[in-house]
């Protein structure tokens, strides 16, 4: 291993990194990106990557997009902060927040804005809490999330997170929280059971959870329509029908996470629409901007509305928000976004190309590191697995997807290590036909030397 350059040893003296092994980062060091443009960012040693996250699965728009950059830049110069609190506002947000009402899959009578999808999420359950008092209803308070969903890292959110690595040692989840099954038909389908079979397993599952703790103390309900660093899991056909026939028994909420799905990433402008969803209400964030402002919102309906009105009227005030709440250079942006999404009809080129992406990560269950390789529209996941006909995990210590995504760092192409030995993919969404098969190149080139390591022959 080289020596740590004088950046990389600044950037250990100084900086925490989310999502990393700090420990073996400080014999690591960082890799240091300097540039970026369309779906390609090189590093501080000229070394060109394909960016096969779009960041954390986010920069929708590729890298160095003009437009953005610009309307940044005028926004600025404009006006560079104002803030919401109070009554004051600005055109960016009032223009942004009619975009989202007209486009969202839930009814939305009102926007408000956050900084991220984790903010999003946490005011998800200050909202369903406000709202149940308001309604004189004090023990419905109880959300259901999970195992292996990804709702954010705040002290509530990360307790809706169904990972371990989110709540060893932090002491969560907090109370009333609770966490229903993952519907992995992979890992959890029992022997000659369908897929339609798990899928009723889960949603009775589900219902048993509910009778359990009391109907009457039951929230809500948050999913991703497919979830991202829980492994990517795309769900059985017939699950939502299902899960959303018990959610409709017991008058819960289904507050649907479009944080990564959001925008045109599965086919579909929401992964609602891709899924048949009816949420009650969303969260959205990543894409909104295409990560190039940090900006996320929920959609509030006319019934939590009004409850927040009397609410107001009780109290004086309603007592929410952060100093960044539509922030006029994120919202700008996001508005801007969202022009372009619909002016270059960005989900039709979506649906142009993810057949071919699909083809290709379909192709990879062929190969014998792969348990299986799953996806829908330009999201895929590729699980590996130490033995093959089994399905049998490597041991966790061994890191497996974490040598691979590294090995496929060499290959030039950035891919992400998730939970469950994955390999999670989610490029930009202005990708090409020529710029998917270099990908999968370079992510088949990567794997083919995990297998001589991880599985070196006898």
């Amino acid at each position: 291993m080289p020596p740590l350059t004088n950046a990389q040893t600044r950037d250990i003296e100084t900086l925490i990194h989310p999502y990393t092994n700090l420990d073996a980062h400080r014999g690591e060091g960082p890799v240091i990106l300097e540039s970026g443009q369309g779906i390609y960012v090189r590093d501080s040693n000229g070394k060109q990557y394909i960016e096969g996250m779009a960041g954390l699965w986010c920069t929708s728009l590729g890298y160095g997009n003009e437009e953005l950059i610009e309307t940044a830049r005028e926004q600025l110069s404009r006006l560079s902060f104002t803030h919401l609190f109070g009554g004051k506002s600005h055109d960016p947000a009032i223009a942004l927040a009619e975009k989202l009402k007209e486009i969202s899959p839930a009814p939305a009578s009102k926007i408000l804005f956050s900084c991220s999808g984790s903010e999003a999420n946490d005011t998800q359950i200050k909202l369903a809490w406000y709202y149940n008092n308001a309604r004189g209803m004090p023990e419905k308070k109880k959300i259901i999330s999970r195992q292996r969903g990804y709702h954010g890292v705040t002290i509530a959110t990360a307790s809706l997170t169904g990972l371990p690595a989110n709540h060893a040692d932090f002491d969560l989840p907090i109370d009333r929280i609770l966490h229903t099954s993952c519907p992995h038909y992979y890992r959890n389908g029992q022997a000659g059971e369908s897929e339609d079979d798990f899928a009723t397993r889960m949603a009775d599952e589900l219902d048993e959870l509910i009778q359990k703790e009391g109907p009457d103390t039951i929230a809500a309900f948050i999913a991703e329509p497919v979830m991202g660093a829980g492994g990517l899991i795309v769900p059985p056909e017939s699950y939502f029908a299902k899960i959303q026939a018990v959610l409709g028994k017991y008058d819960i909420l289904f507050i649907v996470d479009e944080v990564i799905c959001g925008f045109g990433r599965t086919g579909n402008m929401f992964g609602s629409q891709t899924y048949d969803l009816k949420p009650d209400t969303i969260s959205v964030a990543k894409a909104i901007t295409s990560a190039y402002s940090p900006l996320g919102a929920v959609t509030v309906s006319e019934d939590v509305y009004q409850a927040m009105l009397d609410e107001s009227r009780k109290i004086g005030i309603f007592g929410h928000g952060y100093t960044y709440t539509g922030h006029p250079l994120s919202t700008a942006i996001g508005l801007k976004t969202l022009e372009i999404y619909e002016r270059d009809d960005i989900v039709s080129h979506v649906r142009s190309v993810m057949p071919a992406f699909q083809s290709r990560l379909e192709a990879l269950s062929s190969h014998p590191l792969v348990g299986d390789a799953r996806g829908v529209g330009l999201l895929g996941g590729v699980e590996l697995v130490a033995d093959k006909k089994t399905g049998k995990a490597f041991d966790p210590g061994r890191g497996a997807a974490a040598k691979a995504a590294r090995l496929c760092e060499e290959e030039g192409l950035i891919v992400r290590a998730i939970f469950g030995d994955t390999l999670a993919l989610c490029p930009p969404l202005i990708i090409t036909l020529d710029q998917i098969n270099e990908m999968f190149d370079c992510l088949e080139r990567g794997l083919d030397r995990a297998l001589d390591q991880l599985r070196p022959p006898k």
